[in-house]
Parts: structure tokens; sequence; C-alpha cells
């Protein structure tokens, strides 16, 4: 047994996973936890990461190293993913990192981060119920993969990352408290035309099942259950039919921040993103029930994380 740790840090969060991995399988979850540091915050208009955003990541990781010291981590990777892909001053996150951590952050592609969310995606799951379409949607991008699992190796068949995520959308076309009817239409329309080139990648006609992972699709799930607080027990492996789905992220879209923010499993910092997500999770829905005979989304609360920690124990 080895105890690892990963850290995923996206344009919108950043998490840890402290694991004991046996047999190339995640035995037990020490910790999880979730910051919303919103790094990405305006790198799609300006190129840069803000000194606030690197400041409020930087604070994060000073907590989790003292995790990481306090649990007893033998091996840990830190990943970053979309922001920093297309941060200009990316240099300077680089060196915070391995300043805190004693080694830097890698920023992996996009065809790396759908293999690792995949896998970690798959791992409570019939392999009999493949081939596997996984959509991991981020604050930038949105990874979608088809694969199968043989309950031991997952195997990534197809896999396209695009630059399309809650916080990149959002801050791209729905600036109104609530959003117009205009631009919500100008949303979809975006999201449509960016992840059209997915689904031109990645044969959807071919999966049995659809998992959907990440913050706007557990928060999703976590509305349309009606849950009093967010229980990540409650919300993994939920299947949500699609009038279900359709009914919950419309409601999400449509309202405003005040009715978004009393929302009780709304995490304050996915209050501003989660319509933008939402019209993400529409098109995917719309392409995934239309193009395949997938009755259902799954909705795992097992993502890139664990594929990372996964990583570690090879």
């Amino acid at each position: 047994m080895s105890r690892v740790a990963a850290i995923d840090c996206g344009t919108n969060s950043i998490r840890l996973l402290v694991a004991d991995v046996v047999d190339g399988r995640i035995a037990r979850d020490v910790h999880r936890e979730m910051r919303v540091v919103r790094l990405g915050e305006g790198v799609d208009a300006t190129g840069r990461i803000s000194e606030a955003a690197l400041a409020r990541t930087e604070a994060a990781l000073v907590d989790y190293v003292a995790v990481l010291r306090r649990k007893g981590v033998e091996k840990a990777r830190m990943v970053a993913t979309s922001a920093m892909r297309d941060a200009r001053n990316k240099e300077d996150f680089f060196a915070m990192t391995e300043r805190l951590l004693g080694f830097p952050a890698e920023v992996i592609s996009g065809d790396e981060e759908a293999r690792l969310s995949f896998t970690g995606a798959v791992g409570d799951l019939d392999p009999d119920d493949g081939p596997f379409l996984v959509t991991d949607i981020g604050g930038g991008s949105t990874e979608v993969v088809l694969g199968t699992w043989d309950g031991t190796a997952a195997v990534v068949l197809a896999a396209r990352s695009t630059d399309i995520g809650c916080v990149r959308l959002t801050e791209r076309a729905l600036p109104a408290d609530p959003p117009t009817p205009e631009q919500v239409a100008e949303a979809r329309r975006i999201a449509d035309e960016v992840l059209a080139e997915a689904f031109q990648a990645v044969p959807v006609a071919s999966a049995r099942t659809w998992v959907g992972v990440a913050g706007t699709v557990t928060t999703i799930a976590a509305v349309a259950l009606d849950l009093g607080e967010y229980d990540p027990a409650a919300i993994h492996l939920t299947e949500l039919r699609p009038a279900e789905l359709a009914e919950t992220t419309a409601r999400l879209i449509a309202a405003d921040r005040a009715t978004r923010a009393a929302i009780p499993v709304m995490h304050p910092g996915r209050v501003d993103v989660i319509g933008g997500g939402s019209v993400v999770v529409d098109a995917l829905a719309q392409q995934v029930f239309t193009g395949s005979a997938v009755p259902a989304l799954i909705v795992s609360e097992h993502d890139i994380l664990d594929g990372v920690a996964l990583s570690l124990a090879s």
C-alpha cells in the first residue's frame, strides 16, 4: 500500500485527494477537499493570470501542503489544466508551486487530461456497461472521452479536449443577471460550435453509458435531487434521465444570481458560473441523447483527481 496525493488545479477550482492505493486501485480516500480560487478569471480576455487569482491559489496550496505533511503522503503529483495552457505568465505559477511543493506543477495536455479523467471516472462502474462516454466540464475546457474498462485497466478509444467550460462561456456570453434570452442563445451557439469538434472526433454512437464528472455536473445532480446539503455519497452514481436533466439545466440557466445563491447545495464559488456550465451540459445532452442509445447521464464524484492518484501507483 502507498499513500499518494493528487492536486488538480483547474480554471475554477483547486482540489486535493489523499488516498491509499493498493494493487493499482484506490483502497481508501483519506482526504478530499476543494477550494474555488478562480485561477482562470479573465485569462480568456487578457491572456494572463491576475495577481489576485494567483494569491488565492497560493493560499489554498499552502493549506494543502500542510495536509500532505500531516497525512504522511509518500508521493504527490500536481497537474494544471486549461488556464495554465492559455496564460502568458504561467512561469509565475510554476515558481510558486515549486517553492511550496518542492516540485513544479505539470501543465498537462488536453489529451492527458481526458485520459486521466476517464480513468478516474469509470472505476466504480460495471465493465459490461461499456463502452463509456466520459465528459469532464471544467472552468475553461470540456473533455469528451470514449473508452472501455475491464475492471482493472481503462483503455481510451477516442478523446478530444475543447476550449469551452463554465467560466470561459460565462465570461464570453452571459454577463447579465439574469442572462437575457439573446445571451443564452449566443451561449448555446458557442457551446454547440466548440463541442462539434469533439463529436466529430469521438464516436458517440458507440457509447452505451454516459458518465459526467466535475463540479458543474455534480452540482446539477444535487439540485435535481433537491438535497438539503451537498452530499457526495448521495450524488455519486446518480442517474439523470433526459427530461430531468433538461428541466434542471433550464432552471439554472434562467435563474438570477440571488436565486442560484439561495440553493442549499450551491457552492459560493459556483454561483456565478453554474448557468454557463449548464449550457455546456445541455449541449452535450442534445448530442448524446440524440446520437446514441444512452438512456441517462450517470454522475460520478470520481474524476481526474482519482486518475492522477492512480498514475502514482505504477
